[in-house]
């Protein structure tokens, strides 16, 4: 979602520009600066926006100017009076014969207000092709960043892969374990008189408890479905999102469930990787 985009012109008659900044952001939040003669435009510059982007802050600066835009000026008779009474008030309280001068009058604040007659349409025609300039400069910056992020984001997602891979070797060594630890305390308890189908039975109500293939199975499918969307879908930042909530869950059950030592780290080492794909996504739209 960050990108920056710049466009300008100058020529004889006219000099403008457009500037677009934009900030990583949940939901799609738009900030449009405009001269106050082109207000018109805000909406125009808001659809043009919102029909490309869906998430993010986007902060778009316009300003025109035009040089040879007729100039109308006008005096405020009541602000030219009040100045003029208060410096005869001054020269009367101060004991000076000295009246003040015209010059004087006209730099006060307010006197003369001066106004250049601009043409809406005419700026309109000037400021949208070059809005669009800066949008497409905008977008190969913001498409470079996304490269970079996406080759980072991938790379996490195959360390997930990995570490569930290995997780799903050790199946048959979980097995083993409890079934062994089954049978010591039995022969803690019963010595010699160890009943081999009793042992199977307890085994099988530990694999209930301990047994992660279904866990395993749902995160091999999340994450076939994160690097698909990833790939597939233009916008895909809401879905991924989701999917790294599911797939934080499925994490969560097997670190819970986990009886062997080097899978313990093996979760470690995924919730690293979940975090680092959380933290990437907050760039993408």
């Amino acid at each position: 979602m960050t990108g920056y985009g710049w466009a300008d012109v100058q020529d004889e008659a006219v000099s403008a520009s457009a500037e677009i900044k934009g900030y990583n952001s949940r939901f799609l939040d738009l900030a449009v600066y405009l001269p106050p003669f082109l207000s018109a435009l805000e909406i125009p510059i808001r659809d043009y926006l919102a029909e490309r982007c869906r998430r993010g802050r986007l902060e778009v600066s316009i300003r025109y100017r035009e040089f040879n835009a007729p100039l109308a000026v006008s005096m405020n008779r009541e602000a030219a009076k009040a100045y003029w009474k208060a410096a005869e008030e001054t020269a009367r309280l101060l004991g000076m014969t000295e009246r003040p001068g015209l010059g004087m009058i006209l730099s006060m604040d307010g006197v003369l207000e001066t106004e250049r007659s601009r043409d809406p349409g005419k700026a309109r025609d000037r400021i949208m092709p070059l809005l669009e300039r800066a949008f497409a400069d905008f977008e190969t910056d913001r498409r470079r960043e996304g490269e970079h992020t996406y080759r980072d984001i991938l790379s996490h997602v195959g360390i997930l892969d990995r570490s569930r891979d290995f997780a799903a070797s050790r199946g048959e060594e979980l097995e083993t374990i409890l079934k062994e630890t089954v049978k010591l305390r039995f022969e803690e308890l019963l010595g010699d008189r160890i009943d081999e189908n009793r042992i199977l039975a307890e085994t099988a109500a530990l694999l209930v408890k301990h047994t992660i293939s279904e866990e395993l199975s749902r995160l091999k499918s999340h994450l076939a479905e994160f690097r698909s969307e990833a790939e597939r879908n233009p916008s895909p930042g809401k879905k991924l999102d989701f999917l790294c909530q599911e797939i934080n869950r499925e994490i969560n059950t097997i670190g819970s469930k986990a009886a062997i030592l080097e899978l313990s780290r093996e979760i470690v080492t995924m919730k690293d990787a979940l975090e680092n794909i959380r933290e990437q996504l907050r760039n993408v739209e």
